[in-house]
């Protein structure tokens, strides 16, 4: 439930960052609950009503962060995970704005997201040209192949099932987790093709 309450928070106060809430961000955020997170049912309406009331109520997004970071701080996964969505929502339009970037950036830095981690997040969403498979792993396309596999290694570990499992976290982590697992296999896999590296 701190999860929700913040999470879905901060999403209502980055979608309403210029002033109202589109359709578009709208629809990323929900597609956030149910394609991420597999809500449905009382979870589903429990995230929505969330995000709707946090539209109305005082509190800023810096404040909202700040307390994310102190109940996340030992999970970086889903820090990162928080940073990846803010991206989606924020470029649901095909840019942000200064005020939705202002506030993305105040996360990063609470949320102490790696530049690395952060660099990949935003050649996801915004770098034209970029290779997805290398912002996956978090690299550009000038990195040598010991960085390739030395990224990979890191990031295989970070998301194996077992390491999440070790850690206790909820369904819903897992399914992310699992995810990016696979994001990561196949990253990996399209670039050593590509190179012929074995």
């Amino acid at each position: 439930m701190v999860f929700f309450v913040g999470a879905f928070s901060m999403l209502a106060k980055l979608a309403s960052a210029d002033g109202q809430v589109s359709e578009g961000a709208r629809r990323k955020v929900n597609e956030f609950m149910v394609n991420d997170l597999h809500l449905s049912g009382q979870s589903y309406q429990y995230a929505q009503s969330i995000f709707e009331q946090a539209l109305n109520q005082n509190s800023t997004f810096e404040n909202l962060a700040d307390q994310f970071y102190e109940n996340f701080r030992g999970t970086p996964q889903i820090l990162n995970l928080m940073v990846d969505i803010f991206y989606r929502v924020a470029m649901v339009d095909g840019r942000m704005s200064a005020n939705e970037e202002r506030l993305i950036d105040y996360a990063v830095r609470v949320f102490r997201i790696p530049e690395s981690i952060h660099d990949s997040i935003r050649r996801k969403y915004n770098v034209k040209g970029s290779s997805k498979a290398y912002a996956t792993l978090g690299l550009t396309e000038s990195a040598t192949e010991a960085e390739i596999k030395k990224a990979y290694r890191k990031l295989i570990l970070e998301y194996h099932p077992d390491t999440i499992a070790a850690k206790g976290m909820a369904d819903e982590f897992k399914e992310y987790a699992t995810k990016r697992f696979r994001e990561v296999q196949e990253a990996y896999e399209s670039i050593c093709k590509e190179r012929n590296i074995k």
